[in-house]
């Protein structure tokens, strides 16, 4: 039977699948090797995933490259993983035209190097106009910051007049979040064996299916992801319904 297949019927991807890239240290720990040589082959596991999901047609894609817990680690480690961001963007800038992937980025970066941060923003102006998926980096990202902030924002606009505190609804506060106008991932997917949520995507995942998996995320493949969303296919999604 072919891929995703149920009685000879072809299974569709959700279409906004999250991932918590996980297992990047550990991968390398096993090998003898450095922490960034583990975030070097997590890059390259991020391109595999991200190339496939496009090829099955997957219109979000939001990945967790960096919390706001992630400046307690190593100078040395923190720069690693900025260098292959950078790498990363400056490549997908290259092949913008061919690839007509949508970047956009949740998360403060106003702690990133001004050239980084400069072509975090160059790559959403740029890539605005493609609409055929689009990959969401979570950057120095952390959901309860973001609630936070959300929450923030609202309250200065109450202040300042231009909203009334009985406004406030689900919908509407969803739009103060990064990823307001982006539908909520159906599926979250988190390598490497553990099974937390580390504060990724609070509000957004409230209703979506968790696939926890043994495999570290250098090594996640085509075929973990398939057997992610074959996973699921297998949820009864009632959302509190009978």
């Amino acid at each position: 039977m072919g891929l995703f297949s149920k009685k000879k019927r072809i299974l569709p991807p959700p279409r906004h699948i999250a991932i918590i890239m996980d297992g990047n240290g550990r991968w390398a720990k096993k090998r003898g090797m450095p922490r960034t040589a583990g975030h070097a082959a997590g890059a390259e596991a991020f391109r595999r995933t991200a190339n496939y999901c496009r090829t099955l047609g997957v219109r979000y894609l939001t990945v967790y490259a960096f919390s706001t817990e992630n400046w307690k680690r190593s100078e040395e480690e923190i720069q690693g993983i900025m260098i292959l961001l950078r790498q990363y963007l400056e490549e997908a800038m290259r092949d913008m035209e061919k690839n007509h992937v949508c970047f956009r980025f949740f998360g403060d970066l106003s702690r990133l190097s001004p050239d980084l941060k400069q072509l975090c923003r160059d790559a959403e102006a740029r890539s605005s106009q493609y609409h055929d998926v689009q990959v969401n980096f979570c950057l120095n990202y952390g959901g309860r910051d973001e609630i936070v902030k959300a929450a923030r924002q609202f309250a200065e606009e109450v202040a300042a007049g231009s909203r009334r505190p009985e406004e406030l609804d689900e919908n509407l506060f969803g739009q103060y979040l990064y990823s307001g106008g982006i539908p909520d991932p159906e599926l979250v997917i988190r390598p490497s064996g553990e099974k937390r949520i580390s504060n990724f995507l609070l509000w957004q995942s409230a209703y979506s299916e968790y696939v926890f998996m043994n495999v570290l995320w250098p090594d996640f493949g085509p075929k973990d992801l398939d057997d992610a969303i074959e996973e699921y296919h297998k949820r009864d999604r009632r959302f509190g319904g009978v």
